[in-house]
C-alpha cells in the first residue's frame, strides 16, 4: 500500500496529517471516547486523559480543541495545490464556479447534519462543515496575493473579532468572553434565532477561524517551493513557535483568554501554531526521513475525508452503533459484561467497519470529491 500511495503525484505527508486527523474524528464519531469515559474513575489518570478527547468547557485548551483547527488548516495546504491543478486543465471562470459550488455544498450539508442530530428541521450552522463553506471561500478570495498580504488580511479577521466582541456594546451581549453574553451569542439570534443550547458555540467562528485556512493556504505555497526540506521546515517552525507564544502570551497575560467556543483570537493563535508544527512533524516524518511503515492505514481515511466524515455522522452514528449495541447487548450483556462494554464493542466495530469502507472506496480508487 505504501508504494501504491508513493505512486501518486501528491503531497503524502499532508494526506498523513489529514488521515490521523479525520481518524481521530471518526473515532468520536463512533462514541469510543464517550464509552472510555463512562469506564475510568472520576480524578483518576485514566479520566484525565480522556477529557483531552473533549472539549474544554471554556477557558483553557485540551487536545480535541486542535481537530477542527487542524482540519481547516489541511483543507487551506490542500487547496493551493488542487486550484493550481484545475487551472492547468480549466479556466479561471471553472474554477470560480468550482470553489463557489465545493462551499454550497459544503454549507448544505453542514445544515443537513444538525437536522439529522436534532431530528427536525432546523436552521443552525455550528457544524465544521458550515464553518468550513465560510473560510474556503475567503482564503479563495485572497489566494493569489502575495505571502504578506495574505498574512494581513489574516490578522485583520482577528483584530476585527476582538473589536467586534469588546466594543459592539450591545446589551444583554457585552460580556467579550462571558458564555452566552457575547457578540457571536447575538449574532446567532441575527442568524438563526436562538443560540447554542448551553455549549456556548458561535456561527461567526468562522471569520477569525479563517485564518487557520488562509495560513493553510501560505503553507501548500510553502511547500510547493522548489526549496530544500530544511528551508521549509524552518519556516514552519518559527511559524509555530510564533503562533504559541503570542497565543499561549494573551491568555497568560489575561489580555484574551484562550475559549475554543467562540474562537478567541489567542484560541486562534495557539491551534494555528501547533498546525503548523503538526504539518511539520508529518513533513519531516514522510518526506525528510522517509519513514512509512503504518502509516497508511492513516493515509487512506484521509483520501475521501468530507464524505467519510458525513457518512459517520449518519449511517455510522445513527445506524450502525445502535444495531452492534443490540447485538452485543443479547451476547456478551447474556455473559455479565456490563452497558460500557457493551457501548465500547459497538464503537470499535462501527469505526471498523467505516475504515473498512475508507479502505475499499480506495482500493477501488474511489474518490469522492466535494
Amino acid at each position: 500500500m505504501a508504494t501504491t500511495l508513493l505512486k501518486q503525484d501528491r503531497l503524502v505527508s499532508l494526506d498523513l496529517f489529514r488521515g490521523i486527523t479525520m481518524f481521530l474524528l471518526l473515532a468520536e464519531g463512533a462514541g469510543i471516547y464517550e464509552a472510555l469515559g463512562e469506564m475510568v474513575r472520576e480524578e483518576s489518570l485514566g479520566a484525565s486523559l480522556i477529557r483531552q478527547f473533549h472539549h474544554h468547557p471554556w477557558n483553557g485548551l485540551r487536545f480535541w480543541d486542535l481537530i477542527q483547527p487542524f482540519f481547516m488548516f489541511i483543507v487551506g495546504v490542500a487547496m493551493w495545490f488542487s486550484v493550481n491543478k484545475r487551472l492547468k486543465t480549466g479556466t479561471r471562470v471553472q474554477v470560480h464556479k468550482h470553489i463557489l459550488r465545493r462551499c454550497l455544498i459544503l454549507l448544505a450539508l453542514g445544515v443537513t447534519l444538525h437536522i439529522g442530530y436534532q431530528q427536525r428541521l432546523v436552521w443552525e450552522l455550528w457544524n465544521v462543515l458550515s464553518q468550513l463553506s465560510i473560510t474556503i471561500l475567503i482564503a479563495y478570495l485572497i489566494i493569489r496575493l502575495p505571502y504578506r498580504s495574505q498574512l494581513f488580511i489574516s490578522f485583520g479577521l482577528l483584530l476585527a473579532t476582538e473589536a467586534l466582541y469588546r466594543f459592539t456594546g450591545i446589551p444583554g451581549y457585552d460580556q467579550p468572553f462571558v458564555k452566552d453574553q457575547n457578540f457571536g451569542s447575538y449574532m446567532d439570534l441575527v442568524l438563526m434565532g436562538k443560540i447554542n443550547p448551553g455549549g456556548g458555540w458561535v456561527a461567526i467562528n468562522c471569520l477569525p477561524t479563517a485564518a487557520h485556512t488562509i495560513w493553510g493556504v501560505l503553507c501548500g505555497k510553502l511547500l510547493a517551493e522548489n526549496w530544500p526540506h530544511r528551508e521549509k521546515l524552518r519556516y514552519l517552525l518559527m511559524g509555530g513557535i510564533v503562533g504559541l507564544v503570542l497565543g499561549y502570551g494573551l491568555d497568560l497575560s489575561g489580555i484574551t483568554p484562550i475559549i475554543k467556543r467562540i474562537c478567541t483570537s489567542s484560541f486562534v493563535w495557539v491551534s494555528g501554531g501547533w498546525a503548523l508544527l503538526g504539518l511539520a512533524l508529518f513533513y519531516w516524518i514522510w518526506d525528510v526521513k522517509g519513514i512509512r511503515r503504518g502509516f497508511p492505514f492513516f493515509i487512506l481515511v484521509g483520501m475521501n475525508s468530507i464524505f467519510i466524515y458525513v457518512f459517520m455522522e449518519t449511517v455510522g452514528k445513527q445506524w450502525f452503533n445502535p444495531f452492534f449495541k443490540i447485538f452485543f447487548r443479547g451476547s456478551i450483556g447474556r455473559w455479565g459484561w456490563g452497558e460500557n462494554w457493551v457501548s465500547l464493542f459497538s464503537a470499535v466495530l462501527s469505526l471498523a467497519f467505516v475504515w473498512y469502507l475508507a479502505w475499499w472506496l480506495y482500493r477501488r480508487k474511489i474518490f469522492i470529491k466535494v
